[in-house]
């Protein structure tokens, strides 16, 4: 027995957790949107003096923004989805900048109009 030999493999799951059947620390820009959003409140009705329904919706903007976010563009997606979605619709689908190369249609390209002339 003195010559069984113990290995680590590395085989355990890799994975960061969840809280909220969220994956990782995602609740976490959903609580600080909340306490941002509660500032907003309090900073808008007591500071400002704005009515209560207007700091109400003032103060949701950030809580909505950031919930919408992780759901549509980080909940179940891999890592890095989000960004790679945004680069692919403003650069194109190219690894690097190629002047030539079809642009997204998102970007109206002004120097395609130009050539035409």
């Amino acid at each position: 027995m003195d010559q069984l030999r113990f290995t680590d493999t590395n085989s355990a799951d890799d994975s960061q957790g969840g809280a909220f059947g969220l994956d990782g620390n995602q609740y976490l820009v959903i609580i600080i949107s909340a306490i941002a959003g509660i500032g907003i409140v309090l900073l808008l009705f007591t500071g400002m003096h704005m009515g209560l329904g207007v700091s109400a919706v003032m103060g949701a903007l950030p809580v909505v923004i950031a919930t919408s976010y992780i759901i549509f563009f980080k909940r179940g997606k891999p890592a890095g989805y989000d960004m790679d979605l945004f680069e692919t619709n403003i650069v194109g689908k190219d690894f690097a900048f190629n002047p030539r190369a079809k642009r997204s249609p998102l970007i109206q390209s002004s120097t395609s109009e130009i050539r035409k002339l």
